[in-house]
């Protein structure tokens, strides 16, 4: 009960709870049922449970199975669109989790994510003849490179001058906004041929990511390279030495430079492969998700979202996943509540920063749920007697 993963179900509850608050004052029918709640209490009731179970039944038929479609192959098609939104979510999360873990605040995904869809989409257009497969995995290759070189920028001023990574990426993600602006709107560079709109081509099939489950399914291969990149990360947190040596300066910079590890090069090491992460979110949207030619929103807020993920996570590769499904979930699903039920697609954004809310203040839900403190340990019993004694 005092795990973190206790802590995090609980701020998800509480979120869940806030929110359905919110969807009955922005009801009709719940508000015109309180104008006559003590004349006939139980109308009031019927309109809440209607509001918020239809809510959040419709939220569940749009994220994870509609049984109201025809056949199961339409049925399950929900959940591969949560899986579809899951995908950059989960790859730009371990980018930011992986930071967290070393000690670093990576607020850079939007940067990072721009520049590598620029990297990649350059690839996948600008480069032709490429059999199917080398392409794809040439571009795929182009935007990881991208988002680790931007994010290498932050890392090697943090190394060498002491620059709070936080400014710095922040800052860099204006320099990516308006330079990919820019290649977007100058032609011989992003923008299409012959055309005036800040656009690039589209992304042809060569470079694009297949489909994994078929044409019914908007699903691609980027969803299985989201769930490589999650044990990729795993195993460099847990089994490798160069995660040992990302934890302990995470943990302890001064006890891990005592201990022989180069605490500037490992900055600047984790900062590479965080923004290869990220890069690969950013990737995806070109190849798989938008290949129809990209503007300069691409990003679509998940560089944002990212930070989410991984404070959901824990920082975890494999909390990350599920906090990625979870808010890919969110996505999907809330389109469909806005359509059938006529609730407000920001409320979801709103459960979404609840959640963020709640996580960032863990005192508060265990005080909610009467959960047990990890940080308090029991005195040993020859302390207390000590004490006692000398009382």
């Amino acid at each position: 009960m005092s795990h973190r993963w206790t802590v995090a179900v609980g701020a998800i509850l509480l979120a869940v709870l806030v929110g359905s608050v919110m969807i009955a004052f922005t009801d009709e029918r719940v508000t015109a049922a309180a104008g006559y709640f003590f004349a006939r209490p139980a109308d009031t009731f019927v309109a809440l449970g209607d509001a918020i179970g239809g809510a959040y039944s419709a939220l569940f038929r749009g994220a994870v199975f509609n049984p109201r479609a025809d056949g199961f192959a339409a049925q399950i098609r929900p959940l591969t669109e949560t899986f579809n939104y899951a995908t950059p979510l989960i790859a730009a999360g371990l980018g930011v989790a992986l930071a967290f873990r070393a000690g670093l605040l990576n607020i850079g995904g939007q940067g990072q994510m721009l520049i590598a869809a620029a990297a990649a989409g350059w690839v996948g257009f600008g480069v032709t003849g490429l059999p199917v497969g080398v392409h794809t995995l040439l571009a795929v290759v182009a935007g990881v490179a991208g988002g680790a070189v931007w994010a290498g920028i932050a890392g090697v001023l943090k190394a060498r001058t002491g620059a709070h990574e936080v400014i710095v990426t922040i800052m860099l993600n204006w320099i990516a906004f308006y330079l990919v602006a820019y290649f977007l709107a100058t032609p011989g560079l992003l923008q299409a041929p012959g055309s005036a709109n800040p656009k690039t081509p589209p992304t042809p099939e060569s470079a694009q990511l297949p489909e994994l489950l078929g044409e019914r399914y908007n699903l691609h291969w980027g969803f299985v390279l989201a769930l490589g990149a999650v044990v990729f990360v795993w195993w460099l947190l847990n089994r490798s030495s160069q995660g040992f040596a990302f934890r302990a300066v995470g943990e302890n910079p001064r006890a891990a430079r005592v201990a022989g590890i180069d605490v500037p090069w490992t900055t600047v090491k984790v900062m590479l492969v965080a923004g290869g992460l990220v890069g690969i979110a950013g990737a995806t949207q070109v190849l798989g998700q938008v290949t129809t030619g990209f503007g300069g929103d691409i990003d679509a807020g998940i560089g944002f979202d990212a930070i989410t993920v991984a404070l959901l996570g824990g920082s975890n590769p494999w909390g990350v996943l599920a906090a990625g499904i979870l808010f890919g979930a969110f996505k999907a699903g809330g389109t469909a509540m806005q359509a059938s039920e006529g609730v407000p697609n920001d409320i979801v954004l709103v459960v979404q920063s609840l959640i963020v809310l709640f996580i960032a203040a863990p005192p508060l839900v265990r005080a909610i749920f009467r959960l047990p403190d990890p940080e308090r340990r029991r005195r040993p019993r020859k302390a207390r007697k000590i004490k006692e004694e000398a009382a």
